[in-house]
């Protein structure tokens, strides 16, 4: 089941692009380690099974989905070791001067 779906009464709108997208801004709910606490026991979860009962599910639907876009278009997900190992919009200048590609889906990180 996608994200959206499960949480279809709680979404207002949904937003796509070609392009990356910041979004800055804060969970209020979520903003301090009490408020996430206070969550997570409301919802059942044990703060020790966080990783494995909360962030691992999502983790892996957001893993299984970029897979699967990559799966789609015959492309394969470049890894990032390091943190600044290269320059982003370097590296995809690169990819359209070698591919010529310059519409839709150009590379996946």
């Amino acid at each position: 089941m996608l994200l959206t779906d499960k949480y279809a009464d709680k979404i207002h709108g949904i937003i796509t692009c070609y392009d990356r997208m910041i979004i800055q801004g804060y969970i209020p709910n979520w903003s301090h380690a009490e408020a996430m606490t206070a969550y997570m026991k409301l919802n059942g979860i044990r703060i020790f099974d966080y990783p494995t009962s909360f962030s691992q599910p999502l983790t892996e639907q957001v893993r299984q989905n970029a897979e699967k876009i990559a799966h789609e278009n015959g492309m394969e997900i470049e890894f990032i070791r390091k943190l600044h190992a290269f320059r982003k919009d370097d590296r995809i200048q690169n990819i359209i001067a070698e591919t010529g590609k310059t519409e839709g889906l150009i590379h996946i990180f």
